[in-house]
């Protein structure tokens, strides 16, 4: 995917197993969805954490976030409730959103879990931002919501 690209609708299921369109996510306005590779481990634990607690500055922006992983509703789930996420945690089971993405790993790789990525994608489906670093935890949620000021 490239900025400016339409994203084609998806859905996946949340932890609670509740299936979650694109369409649904976005129809109040820009969704921030970040890839992480394994719920649980310690950076995505903090990649995550980090969004929830800029949850509040993402509202005021008008946008709403969703974390994506290729782990089970079941492994999504105990991930949510052990951080206290309020946000949705969809299930990529296949990694048919992450090929989308582009945020899947290729080749001998491809057992391995997804990229560490976020992007923005505006509630027409377009992408409007995309940042990636399998390293910098906090780097996702403040380039995002540095976009998401630009944007308005």
């Amino acid at each position: 995917m490239k900025i400016a690209e339409n994203v084609p609708d998806f859905a996946l299921p949340d932890q609670s197993g509740e299936m979650r369109s694109l369409s649904d996510l976005t129809a109040n306005g820009p969704l921030v969805v970040f890839f992480y590779p394994l719920a649980g481990s310690g950076g995505c634990t903090r990649q995550a954490c980090h969004f929830r607690d800029l949850q509040q500055e993402f509202a005021a922006a008008g946008a709403s976030i969703v974390g994506i992983s290729t782990d089970s509703e079941a492994k999504q789930l105990d991930f949510a409730t052990k951080n206290g996420f309020n946000y949705p945690l969809l299930s990529d089971r296949q990694g048919e959103v992450a090929d989308l993405f582009g945020v899947r790993r290729h080749l001998l790789a491809k057992s391995l879990p997804t990229k560490r990525a976020t992007f923005i994608v505006d509630k027409e489906k377009v992408l409007r931002f995309a940042v990636s670093s399998e390293t910098n935890m906090d780097l996702h949620a403040n380039q995002a919501l540095a976009a998401l000021a630009q944007m308005q």
